[in-house]
């Protein structure tokens, strides 16, 4: 069975890589070639640049999977798994104290391998590219603030979850659930008020003549025009974008001070009316309620995996703990996960198109949304040529040639 289950995830991976293959095959093909309707904003030269952005940026994430992925199988197929859980249980008695430690080495071990790739990305691709504004020291702070933060919410939350394992031994599935959704909750309220303004500073919007515009945008969609809030986010990057966060009381739509600057003030208004569109069709909502009921499934079948016995079995171990056993589960999960990744990607696909038509019914005007889409890509050197694979498997958006196509011709 071990040999099972290594070479089923060999397969995946290399299903994952022939995937990007094809994608970066195509762009090298057809990246050269400007789609119609952008060719006042982009010319051969930008989607030069773009192919050369996406090719660096796949680079360099393939030899990260494959780092992460080698470490992966020699943890759990190469003997280390045991070692390490032996050695962990050798620290303290408490199972609630073992199981936080089990997980809080692994994840701070796991920090310190991604520190290199963080690096060069930012300091050497994006640099390159022209998109990092990040100082290193301002890198450097961010991780400190982040290892803190994890660190505060996942002790909390894995010290509760084993507590609740020692208390009730046939019905922590159930309460642990509970815990996590809860805590799925919890961080979403904090979050806009506690987490992101640590890394951020949200201002309401001030630019001339827009501020009055947004709030008569917001009026007509029956939303307090309080709730839009522009971020510094050119402290870090040239990257723009837009999004949603928060939930009940403390929604809030976000606009990068980068997509301020590149896009006119009707195309600004076009893109928050789509993220109006994400509020008022519930998206957020219904994307928690679904992870909510898969996180049910799992921690069931979790329960089920592992009062049965013969998990650490599966994988040629003879005992593994408690918390040992939740990186096996992690395992056969990813195994499980992937074939349902395309459908995943379809349903946020289908979001993003029913955000695109209320934004084109509220704003009035599908050619600014259009329009701006068109200038985001630009200036974030999209690949306008994924492979119709790659992009059905992998894209949360639609491409954007597709997405702009769609608003222009109705």
């Amino acid at each position: 069975m071990p040999t099972i289950l290594l070479l089923s995830y060999l397969l995946v991976l290399l299903a994952g890589y022939v995937l990007r293959g094809l994608n970066l095959n195509h762009l090298k093909r057809y990246g050269s070639r400007v789609p119609r309707g952008f060719e006042q904003v982009v010319d051969v030269a930008t989607l030069r640049q773009a192919s050369d952005y996406t090719l660096a940026r796949s680079r360099l994430g393939l030899v990260e999977s494959v780092v992460d992925s080698l470490l992966l199988l020699v943890f759990i197929f190469g003997g280390l798994l045991p070692v390490y859980d032996r050695w962990v249980q050798s620290l303290t008695d408490s199972p609630v104290w073992s199981g936080v430690l089990f997980f809080g080495v692994l994840l701070l071990g796991k920090t310190i391998i991604d520190i290199p790739f963080s690096l060069y990305r930012n300091f050497h691709v994006e640099k390159l590219y022209g998109f990092n504004t990040q100082t290193l020291g301002l890198w450097a702070s961010d991780l400190v603030k982040g290892v803190l933060i994890s660190s505060l919410l996942l002790g909390l939350l894995l010290g509760s979850g084993f507590w609740l394992v020692a208390a009730s031994p046939t019905g922590w599935w159930f309460w642990g659930w509970v815990l996590f959704a809860l805590f799925t909750l919890f961080l979403m309220l904090i979050s806009p008020y506690v987490i992101e303004p640590l890394f951020f500073r949200f201002e309401p919007v001030r630019q001339e003549g827009l501020e009055e515009a947004i709030r008569t945008l917001m009026e007509r969609a029956g939303l307090a025009a309080s709730r839009v809030y522009q971020v510094d986010a050119s402290r870090r990057s040239r990257h723009s974008n837009a999004y949603f966060t928060g939930i009940g009381r403390v929604k809030r739509i976000v606009l990068f001070d980068t997509l301020m600057e590149q896009l006119d003030p009707g195309e600004i208004l076009a893109i928050l009316a789509h993220e109006i569109g994400h509020w008022k069709k519930r998206h957020i909502f219904k994307r928690l309620l679904k992870t909510e009921l898969l996180a049910l499934g799992a921690f069931y079948l979790a329960y089920r995996l592992i009062d049965w016995g013969g998990l650490p079995a599966l994988f040629g171990l003879e005992t593994v703990s408690f918390a040992g056993q939740w990186v096996l589960l992690s395992f056969l999960g990813s195994l499980v996960s992937f074939p349902f990744t395309p459908l995943g990607s379809w349903l946020s696909r289908r979001d993003e198109r029913q955000a695109d038509r209320y934004a084109c019914e509220l704003h009035g005007r599908a050619e600014d949304l259009a329009s701006g889409l068109v200038k985001l890509s630009r200036d974030n050197l999209a690949n306008l040529h994924p492979h119709p694979w790659y992009a059905a498997f992998y894209f949360s958006h639609p491409p954007v040639v597709e997405r702009v196509r769609g608003l222009r011709e109705g």
